[in-house]
């Protein structure tokens, strides 16, 4: 007997890069992880975990972090939520917010991670075509005749930012729910937050993570910003204790090293403008980004396949990339920034299989 759900049964999952083996010496740049360790401080955190934060349960709503992170983004408390990565929120977004069988409209290409759990709650994903240059339509969007949109800003994976102007008015002309999620913001060179709008918008939610910027991917600690009446719903919709103590005391600790985070990603934006420009100059059409990773073409005499074939050699050399087979996506590469000299190591490999 088939115990499945038939919408589950058929549900294609998401599928996230490939993983290296174990203990292997590869280069990994396919997952958009910070190529920095976290902070000291998270690290001597981590070192005082003694075996309550094992036998016992944790902070059920995350009141310390929480408290944390109104205080370093200038809300109330009460505006704040936390959850077990930003997966987890978006999860518990569609739970709370979003009804089966309606519509949810998204630039495309973006985080696919959307359409997945669209497709696990019954919900139509629309796809909003980005222009040429994939900048996103604000007006295409609020045109849509969805009940929700999704703005993942800088989107991913195309790196592109929309102007916070944009973003505003996004969600004061669209009369549903507008989720922004802001994973790979403290990349940009300079740019607004859409978390001040919380105040003056009701449909509003802005998701974040500590997994880009703070280095924690492992630990799975994302957060959110909205207002009191949507935050206390998504209360209702979480599953208890749904963050470990040890992982609310590693994202406590890397918050308050707001120094070290600017630091990193500063160091990853340098990195990235060196690569962008040393890839223009092996031939690569490189898309300007606002993230931790970089979209890109290569070269023409690559050929129509150059894409999958670069990917495949690459692996080969132990450097992991990532490659989509989506219809615009076929013929690019999206690499995650690692350090200058990890980069300088991709570049040399690419030299080398390009350069006769």
């Amino acid at each position: 007997m088939n115990f499945i759900l038939p919408h589950i049964q058929r549900l294609k999952p998401y599928a996230s890069g490939a993983q290296p083996p174990g203990g292997s010496n590869v280069i990994k740049l396919n997952l958009n992880e910070n190529p920095y360790p976290p902070s000291q401080n998270v690290l001597n955190v981590l070192r005082t975990i003694d075996e309550e934060a094992l036998r016992l349960y944790p902070d059920a709503r995350c009141d310390e972090l929480r408290e944390a992170l109104a205080q370093q983004y200038g809300v109330d408390k009460k505006h704040t939520f936390c959850g077990n990565g930003s997966s987890e929120i978006i999860s518990i977004i569609f739970t709370v917010f979003v009804e089966s069988y309606s519509r949810i409209a998204i630039p495309d290409p973006s985080f696919s991670l959307y359409h997945s759990i669209a497709s696990i709650h019954q919900v139509e994903c629309v796809r909003i075509p980005t222009r040429e240059d994939f900048s996103v339509d604000v007006d295409m969007l609020v045109e849509s005749g969805a009940q929700v949109i999704v703005l993942v800003n800088p989107n991913a994976p195309t790196g592109r930012l929309l102007p916070f102007s944009d973003v505003e008015r996004l969600v004061q002309n669209f009369p549903g729910l507008v989720i922004v999620d802001e994973a790979y913001i403290d990349f940009a060179e300079s740019s607004l937050s859409a978390i001040p709008l919380i105040e003056c918008y009701e449909n509003l939610v802005v998701v974040r993570t500590f997994s880009k910027a703070y280095s924690l991917c492992g630990a799975r600690v994302g957060y959110c910003f909205s207002n009191e009446k949507l935050i206390n719903a998504l209360e209702k919709g979480k599953g208890l204790y749904n963050v470990n103590i040890i992982s609310q005391k590693l994202a406590l600790a890397a918050l308050q090293d707001q120094e070290y985070m600017k630091n990193t990603t500063a160091a990853v934006r340098r990195t990235r403008g060196a690569f962008s420009a040393d890839l223009r100059r092996l031939g690569f059409d490189v898309i300007p980004s606002q993230t931790n990773f970089i979209l890109c073409t290569p070269p023409p005499q690559m050929g129509e396949n150059g894409a999958q074939e670069l990917y495949e050699k690459l692996m080969e050399r132990n450097i992991y990339v990532r490659y989509f087979k989506d219809t615009r996506l076929y013929d690019k590469l999206r690499i995650s920034i690692g350090t200058k000299e990890e980069m300088d190591t991709l570049y040399n490999e690419l030299h080398s299989l390009l350069v006769k």
